[in-house]
């Protein structure tokens, strides 16, 4: 078959990549989507078993720091198109080994972008589609929103090495004039998440009885985007955003952590048949994250106004989801919670 479009989604194993994967598959038959993902510990092939027999959908297991891997990739797929969303993306593990997202962030970004100078030149056919965070932006004070002008000014390891891959994306396109379009996102909750992040996390300790810990005294503030809303918005400006234009996503769901934790307690008992809130006693305050930040939040207002998006569901309905997800999927809780993680969460708040 010929296909229409042939786009490499790095990352596609993962947690947001898999959703939009699955959303392609479903809305373009006419499409190739080929996952690129190594497969490190966030990346896991079970997310995406309901597709993997889909005849437009492979997967070929590959590391974007290795040129030589990446030009095989060109090779043999002819890409016309990459999402591009393979990256170390947790804060705390930032901290603990910088160089590891020096390594994927930044060299694994700037490998791509010259496999696709090599390949596309300036041809305007060609897409490097760029998926950021809000993190790049630094932290607010009690008012403001982020938004795709606000000067850059990360805090942590991690959101540096997103902000340099930022950068070159941006570079290239000017001085290369490599077609590239670039996303900023809030915190994605949502089925298939790795349990490091927080919404997980609390589902899974609250559902075992565990202690829920929270960073300092909780009143750090976090936007949260439903991941399918995300998956939408990168659908929408890859397919209708301007080349060279800069698009932040945002869920217009800004919430302290602690009042998070306690929503989730109260929603998790009340489907688990327990009294409403008794997991509240499980809330245990730990030492803070080393720099963090107290406050993000997104006005996605271009993209509404330029592109038309907006989120599908309140951020009630959207949590509602994703404990309903998590309950429903227990085994898949268990299994990606066994091993290195359990070694991870140890070394993360065993001692805090």
């Amino acid at each position: 078959m010929e296909y229409q479009r042939t786009i490499v989604v790095t990352g596609g194993a993962g947690f947001i990549g898999s959703h939009l994967i699955r959303l392609l598959l479903k809305k373009y038959a006419d499409y190739r989507i080929v996952n690129y993902d190594l497969l490190t510990y966030a990346g896991n092939l079970g997310n995406l078993k309901d597709v993997e027999n889909n005849s437009n959908y492979t997967f070929v297991k590959g590391d974007i720091c290795n040129a030589e891997e990446v030009e095989k990739l060109f090779t043999v797929y002819r890409p016309d198109s990459f999402i591009h969303l393979a990256a170390e993306s947790h804060v705390d593990r930032s901290i603990e080994d910088p160089l590891a997202f020096i390594e994927t962030n930044i060299k694994g970004t700037a490998v791509l972008l010259n496999a696709c100078r090599k390949h596309w030149g300036n041809d305007e056919s060609k897409l490097f589609y760029h998926v950021s965070t809000d993190e790049v932006f630094g932290s607010l004070g009690d008012d403001g929103m982020f938004t795709e002008t606000t000067a850059y000014d990360p805090r942590s390891p991690y959101s540096a090495s997103k902000a340099s891959s930022d950068h070159l994306v941006r570079a290239y396109h000017h001085t290369y004039g490599l077609p590239i379009k670039i996303s900023n996102c809030s915190n994605n909750y949502g089925s298939h998440q790795f349990p490091e992040k927080l919404i997980p996390l609390m589902i899974q300790n609250i559902r075992h009885n565990k202690p829920l810990p929270v960073y300092g005294k909780g009143i750090n503030v976090r936007d949260w985007l439903w991941v399918n809303d995300h998956a939408d918005a990168i659908d929408t400006i890859f397919h209708k955003g301007k080349v060279g234009e800069t698009y932040a996503i945002g869920g217009k769901n800004e919430i302290r952590n602690i009042d998070l934790v306690r929503k989730l307690c109260q929603l998790v008992d009340q489907k688990l048949g327990r009294e409403t809130g008794s997991s509240e006693e499980l809330i245990t305050f730990v030492t803070d994250r080393a720099g963090h930040d107290m406050r993000y939040a997104i006005d996605p207002q271009k993209l509404e106004d330029e592109l038309g998006w907006t989120p599908s569901v309140t951020f009630e309905e959207g949590l509602s989801h994703t404990i309903d997800w998590y309950l429903a999927n227990s085994d898949w809780l268990d299994e990606v919670t066994s091993g290195n993680y359990q070694e991870y969460y140890e070394l993360m708040y065993g001692s805090r």
